[in-house]
C-alpha cells in the first residue's frame, strides 16, 4: 500500500466505533499487512504478546485496556520483555478514548483522542516499509488531499470518459489546478472571509448534481472577468462576490465536467479539508500523481525531502549568501548590498516537475531577506525578489501547472509570514499575467531564451496562464549583473532504458560532439547543456544524478566534453541515496555535482562516513570521479599497467544450449550412452561460482573430435550446434559451425588451475567475489580468470582497495558491479611488490580461503552477505587489507576517501611516468 491508501484506510478506521476485539487487526490491516499475517496472530502462531495483546514480530506490539488506563499500559507495553524480544517498532495502547503509542527506537510519542488518531498515520508508516520523512509526518494533509483529489478525479473520469482522452487531457488538468487554487483562497480569506467557493457550490447547486457543472462554470467566468466589466457579463450574484483572479488561471474555456453524486460529495468533503496546512514543498510533488496514468500506482510517494533538495542549494548559492550575512552582520550597506543581489538571483531548474526545487529556493531567498530587514529595522518591507527570477521547463502538462500554482501559494505564504495577513491580500491578486514555467522537452529547448543570461528587458505576456511558447525571451525587469542557478532532479535513464524520443533528445545535445553519445544515460543531456550554459558569466548549476554519470566509460564520453567547455566541479556529494516514500523502493544511490566556470575559492566534497554522517572536505580539485584527485580519465588497457597475472575472459559456448549440460544430463550421458567421462568438464559460470549450482559442459579438443564423434549421444548434440550457428544471421557465428564441438570462443586449455572472478555482483558485499577453480574445471564467459597465477592474485582482488576502485571506475549494471578486466584490473596500480610482499600477501590469501573452508558447504553467495558473513572470514579479509595497505603507505588507511585519493594519486603519477 502507498500512503495515501494508509491514510484513507486509517481514518476510515477512526471512523467507526471502537471494537475492543478488531482494532488491532483491523489497524495493522489499514498499514497493508496480508490476511495471513493477521489469521496467525488471531490464532495466536505467530502472536507472543506477554500481555494478553497483539505482537507483531519486527513491527508492533498493541494493547487495549480499560478506560483511564492507557498510560499504565504504554508503560508496560515498553518494559515487556516480548517487546525487547520481537524487535518492535512501536507500542500502541488505547482504551477507545485515549490512544498513545511510542516510537521505540527514537523515544517520540504520540498521545491524542482515539477519533483523532489517523491524523497521525505518518507516525506508523514504518510500519509499512515507508521511509518515516519527516516533512510527511508533520504534515498529514498533504497526503489526505491527495488521496481526496484522486478520488475526485477517478470520479469524474468514469462519468466523463471523454475528458481522460489526450485531447481533452490538458482541460481537466487546468480544471484541477484551478480547484485547488479555489480551496487554498476560500481558507486563507483571499476571496474574503465569508465568502466561501465549497459553501456556494454546496449551497447552490442541486443535491443530485444536475447542475453542479453549472454552478462552478459560473464560479469560475466571474473570476476571470474585470469587476468594472461585469455590468454586461450576466452574472449570478452569487458568482458574482468572487473577486478577479485573472493571470490566465480562469481564462480560455470554463466548461467544466459532469459531476455525479458522489463527486460532488468529494468536492465537498476535499473542500471541507483545512487548505492552510497545504505545504507546497510536498503537495506538488504528490499531487502530480493524480492525473498521470503511468504514476498514479505511486501516489502519495513521489516527495522529495527538504533536506535532499539542501544538499543541492546550499553549496550551489545559499552557503555563500549566508555566510555574506553572517560578516555583515548590523552594517546596513552591506546589508542592503546583498539583499540587492538576492533580488536578481535567478533560479533555473530545467527540469522542474511540480516545482520543489524552485519553491524551497524562492522561500529560502526569501528567508534571508527578512533576516535582512529585520537587521535594517525594516520589517514588513515588500519584498524584492520576484517570483519571474524563479525559471523552469517541465515536460508534462499539469505538473508545470502545478509547479507555477505552488509557487504562486508559497509567495502568498511568505508574505504572510513576513508582510502581515492584510499586506499579503493586497499584493495576491489579480494574478499576474507573466509565465515563467515553460512545458516542453529540456532537451530540445534552448535554456539561454528561457532565462537569459544577460539584463534585457523585453516583457511578455500570456494570456493563458499555461500556455507558454516555446521561444519566449526575457519576460521580466532588467536584471543585468544577476546570477543564474541551474538545479533540479533530471530524470535519469540508462542507456538500454532509454525510448526513440529519448535517444532523439540526446543526438539533439551531443550529436557533433561525439559519437559515444548512445552510451550515455538520459541525464548527461542535462549536464552537458548545463556546462555549456555556464559559458556565459555568473552561471553555477547542480543536478541529482545517479552515480553512474561519474562511474566506468561515461566518465570519458561526457566528463571529456563538460571540461572542453571550460566549466569545473566546485562541489559534489559522493554517493548516498535519495529515498522517496515508495515502499517498493529503497531509494536510488545517486551524487549531486556542482559545475560552474567562475573562479571557486575552493571546492567541496560531501561524503558519508561509515556512520553514515555526512562529512565536509575541502579540496584542491575534484575530478570526474568525485575524487579530490587530478583530474584524469582511467582508460581501458590492454595489459596491466604493474606487470601483474593477465586476466582473460572465460569460454563463450554460443552452442544454443547443446554443449551445457545439468546433473542428470551428465548421469544420462555416462550410463546410457557411455560417453568417456574426459570429455564431460565441470562448468563454472558466474552463478555456479557464486551460488554454488552445478553445471557441466562437453570440452573436446580439436585432437579428440575424431573419437568423440564416434559417440552416438555426442554427435547429436554436435550437429545441433552446427544446425544452431549456421542458421544465425551472424557470419562470425556461422564459421564456427566448422567446429561444432568447441565453444565459441576458447580461452583456456582445460588443465590449469584459475583465478575466477565474476564479471558482475552484488554491491552489497564488502568485498569482490573470487576463488579457485582446480584443474579441469572450464569457466564461463561470465566470469574472468587468470590462469596458472600466484595465489597472492586473491590478496589483492578481494581487498577493499580493489572493492573502491572497482566500484568507482567500472560500468554498474543497476546496483551490481560489472566488472572489467580492461579498465578494472589492468588500470589498478599496486606498488613494487618485493619477494616478502608477495609471501605475506599469499599467506593472507590462504587464511581468506581456509576461512571459507570452515564453514563448507556455504556458497560464496551465503558467506559474504553483509548480514551474515562469519567473523573468523570478517578476520581474515581485515588482516589482508591492513597487509596489503601498508604496502601502499606504510599504514592503514582512515577511511574509503583517503583510499581512493590515492589510488587516484599514483595512477595519475603512473600516466605521467612519474613513477
Amino acid at each position: 500500500m502507498n500512503a495515501v491508501e494508509i491514510e484513507e484506510a486509517i481514518t476510515d478506521l477512526s471512523a467507526q466505533p471502537f471494537c475492543r476485539d478488531t482494532f488491532a487487526y483491523s489497524f495493522l490491516e489499514a498499514f497493508g499487512f496480508k490476511s495471513t499475517t493477521l489469521k496467525k496472530l488471531r490464532s495466536g502462531s505467530s502472536n507472543k504478546s506477554d500481555l494478553g495483546g497483539v505482537l507483531l514480530r519486527n513491527n508492533i506490539h498493541i494493547s487495549i485496556c480499560q478506560l483511564g488506563e492507557v498510560p499504565k499500559t504504554l508503560e508496560e507495553l515498553k518494559t515487556s520483555p516480548s517487546t525487547s524480544k520481537s524487535k518492535s517498532k512501536f507500542v500502541l495502547a488505547t482504551d477507545g478514548e485515549t490512544f498513545e503509542a511510542e516510537d521505540c527506537r527514537s523515544g517520540e510519542t504520540i498521545v491524542c483522542n482515539y477519533k483523532d488518531f489517523s491524523n497521525y498515520f505518518g507516525f506508523f508508516l514504518p510500519l509499512a516499509g515507508i521511509s518515516n520523512v519527516k516533512q510527511i509526518c508533520e504534515s498529514s494533509f498533504d497526503i489526505r488531499a491527495t488521496g481526496r483529489l484522486n478520488k475526485l478525479y477517478i470520479e469524474l473520469i468514469k462519468d466523463n470518459p471523454d475528458w481522460a482522452t489526450s485531447e481533452r487531457r490538458k482541460e481537466i488538468n487546468h480544471f484541477l489546478a484551478r480547484l485547488i487554487f479555489c480551496f487554498f483562497a476560500e481558507d486563507t480569506d483571499i476571496f474574503g472571509e465569508t465568502l466561501s467557493f465549497t459553501n456556494t457550490v454546496e449551497q447552490m447547486s442541486e443535491s443530485d448534481s444536475s447542475n453542479t457543472h453549472q454552478i462552478i462554470s459560473e464560479i469560475f467566468r466571474s473570476m476571470n472577468i474585470p469587476k468594472k466589466m461585469r455590468i454586461n457579463a450576466n452574472l449570478p450574484r452569487w458568482a458574482e462576490a468572487f473577486p478577479y483572479v485573472n493571470g490566465g488561471l480562469f481564462s480560455e474555456s470554463v466548461e467544466v465536467p459532469l459531476f455525479s453524486k458522489i463527486a460532488r460529495s468529494y468536492l465537498i468533503h476535499i473542500g471541507n479539508l483545512d487548505w492552510k496546512k497545504i505545504n507546497p514543498d510536498i503537495f506538488g510533488s504528490m499531487i502530480q500523481a493524480v492525473a498521470e496514468d503511468e504514476e498514479r500506482g505511486f501516489l502519495g510517494m513521489h516527495y522529495t525531502s527538504v533536506p535532499n533538495i539542501l544538499k543541492v542549494l546550499n553549496p550551489l548559492f545559499l552557503d555563500d549568501l549566508h555566510n555574506k550575512l553572517k560578516l555583515a552582520g548590523d552594517n546596513e550597506r552591506k546589508l542592503a548590498n546583498i539583499r540587492n543581489r538576492i533580488s536578481k538571483i535567478r533560479i533555473f531548474d530545467p527540469a522542474c516537475g511540480s516545482g520543489n526545487f524552485l519553491v524551497i529556493a524562492y522561500k529560502e531567498l526569501r528567508r534571508i531577506e527578512d533576516i535582512i530587514n529585520c537587521r535594517r529595522k525594516e520589517v514588513g518591507r515588500k519584498s524584492e525578489i520576484p517570483l519571474t527570477n524563479f525559471r523552469g521547463i517541465e515536460i508534462r502538462s499539469f505538473t508545470s501547472e502545478i509547479a507555477r500554482l505552488a509557487l504562486i501559494i508559497s509567495e502568498y505564504q511568505c508574505n504572510v509570514n513576513y508582510l502581515g495577513q492584510k499586506e499579503a491580500l493586497a499584493e495576491f491578486l489579480p494574478l499576474e499575467a507573466n509565465n515563467w514555467i515553460t512545458c516542453g522537452n529540456a532537451l530540445r529547448l534552448d535554456w539561454v531564451s528561457l532565462c537569459p543570461p544577460s539584463g534585457s528587458s523585453v516583457k511578455l505576456h500570456s494570456d493563458d496562464l499555461f500556455s507558454t511558447p516555446l521561444d519566449q525571451a526575457e519576460i521580466d525587469f532588467d536584471n543585468k549583473g544577476g546570477e543564474i542557478y541551474i538545479c533540479g532532479n533530471p530524470p535519469y535513464r540508462g542507456s538500454q532504458w532509454q525510448s526513440k524520443d529519448q535517444k532523439y533528445d540526446l543526438q539533439q545535445v551531443f550529436e557533433g560532439r561525439t559519437k559515444k553519445w548512445k552510451s550515455l544515460d538520459y541525464v548527461s543531456g542535462w549536464f552537458m547543456k548545463a556546462a555549456i550554459f555556464c559559458c556565459h558569466k555568473n552561471a553555477a548549476a547542480a543536478f541529482v544524478s545517479t552515480n553512474s554519470i561519474c562511474q566506468g566509460r561515461q566518465v570519458e564520453n561526457l566528463w571529456t566534453l563538460i571540461a572542453n567547455t571550460s566549466s569545473k566541479i566546485f562541489f559534489a556529494h559522493r554517493s548516498f541515496k535519495w529515498s522517496n516514500l515508495a515502499s517498493h523502493n529503497a531509494g536510488v544511490t545517486v551524487v549531486i555535482v556542482g559545475i560552474t566556470k567562475k573562479p571557486v575559492p575552493l571546492r567541496i566534497l560531501f561524503y558519508n562516513d561509515e556512520n553514515d554522517v555526512t562529512v565536509q572536505k575541502h579540496c584542491e580539485n575534484i575530478n570526474a570521479y568525485l575524487i579530490n584527485a587530478p583530474d584524469v580519465i582511467v582508460h581501458s588497457e590492454a595489459k596491466p599497467i604493474n606487470g601483474l597475472s593477465e586476466m582473460r575472459f572465460g569460454n563463450m559456448p554460443n552452442e544454443g544450449g547443446f554443449l551445457l549440460l545439468n546433473e542428470s544430463e551428465v548421469k544420462e550421458a555416462r550410463a546410457k550412452y557411455g560417453v568417456n567421462p574426459k570429455y564431460i568438464r565441470r562448468f563454472l559460470g558466474s552463478d555456479e561460482f557464486i551460488k554454488g549450482k552445478l553445471r557441466y559442459c562437453i570440452w573436446v579438443n580439436d585432437d579428440d573430435y575424431e573419437d568423440a564423434k564416434k559417440n552416438q549421444w555426442l554427435m547429436y548434440r554436435f550437429e545441433q550446434v552446427r544446425e544452431k550457428r549456421t542458421a544465425s544471421d551472424r557470419p562470425t557465428t556461422k564459421k564456427l559451425a566448422k567446429t561444432p564441438y568447441l565453444f565459441g570462443e576458447v580461452r583456456q586449455a582445460g588443465s590449469e588451475r584459475s583465478i575466477v572472478i565474476p564479471r558482475v555482483s552484488s554491491e552489497n558485499r564488502d568485498y569482490l567475489p573470487v576463488g579457485i577453480a582446480e584443474n579441469g574445471i572450464i569457466i564461463g564467459d561470465r566470469n574472468f580468470a587468470i590462469h596458472d597465477a600466484p595465489l597472492w592474485n586473491i590478496a589483492i582482488i578481494s581487498s577493499r582497495l580493489h572493492w573502491l576502485w572497482i566500484a568507482t571506475v567500472c560500468v554498474r549494471m543497476r546496483t551490481d558491479f560489472s566488472y572489467s578486466n580492461t579498465l578494472g584490473w589492468n588500470t589498478f596500480y599496486v606498488p613494487k611488490l618485493t619477494e616478502k610482499n608477495m609471501l605475506d600477501l599469499t599467506r593472507s590469501a590462504e587464511e581468506i580461503l581456509l576461512a571459507r573452508e570452515i564453514h563448507f558447504p556455504k556458497t560464496i553467495a551465503e558467506l559474504y552477505d553483509p548480514e551474515r558473513m562469519p567473523n573468523n572470514l570478517i578476520n581474515a579479509h581485515k588482516q589482508n587489507d591492513e597487509i596489503l595497505e601498508r604496502i601502499y603507505i606504510g599504514r592503514q588507511f582512515k577511511n574509503d576517501t583517503e583510499r581512493l585519493e590515492k589510488l587516484f594519486h599514483l595512477y595519475s603519477r603512473k600516466l605521467n611516468n612519474k613513477i
